[in-house]
């Protein structure tokens, strides 16, 4: 009886010490690899190096602004060209009539020309893009600005309705949109949109 007591007692006695051995180790490993890996002593990490990479970030966001300021309605902002039809067109802030009835005109919602995200433009059919419908797919077209020449390919041309908003959602890339009515024959109110969607390649 007492050997098998003492038995009980011994089994006991290691299965103790085997729980206290994996419990210290476990906890040291823990502990040590938390320290390691920034709670303290020569590897902790500072955060000084994340507010100068957000600073940098920042500078270099700011050196991108194409435009330090902004257009009024109305101003002539630039020059659309293109080759296809061997024209060359100014642009004007707008889309009232007054813009309109001087050249192309720029929507003022949109972002400008060269810049990332869709800039829209508008013109007549029946004055300064009369000859759109010859351009199409892979025709380049020509935005000169203040800030540069930003030529842009025509990826995609539509027709839409006149009341379809979706010509002028934002786009991932820089895109240039240019609208005008269509048929281009029509007379009255046109009743539909020829598209042309182009993306900024240099």
């Amino acid at each position: 009886m007492k050997s098998k007591k003492r038995l009980f007692l011994l089994v006991s006695a290691l299965l103790l010490m085997a729980g206290g051995i994996w419990l210290t180790t476990t906890s040291g490993w823990t502990f040590l690899t938390g320290y390691s890996l920034g709670g303290g002593g020569e590897n902790e990490v500072s955060a000084e190096p994340v507010e100068v990479e957000i600073a940098q970030e920042k500078k270099v966001a700011d050196s991108d602004v194409l435009y330090p300021t902004r257009p009024e309605i109305g101003d002539e902002i630039g020059a659309l060209s293109i080759p296809k039809l061997k024209a060359v067109l100014p642009i004007f802030h707008g889309t009232d009539e007054d813009e309109l009835a001087k050249g192309v005109g720029h929507f003022a919602d949109s972002v400008l020309p060269g810049e990332k995200d869709n800039s829209v433009l508008s013109g007549h059919r029946d004055t300064v893009f009369r000859k759109l419908g010859e351009v199409g797919v892979g025709d380049e077209l020509v935005v000169t600005t203040e800030a540069g020449e930003f030529t842009y390919k025509v990826r995609k041309v539509r027709i839409v309705d006149a009341d379809d908003r979706t010509v002028i959602v934002p786009k991932p890339r820089a895109t240039l949109t240019v609208s005008t009515c269509y048929p281009f024959d029509f007379i009255g109110s046109a009743p539909e949109r020829y598209i042309l969607e182009a993306y900024l390649v240099r």
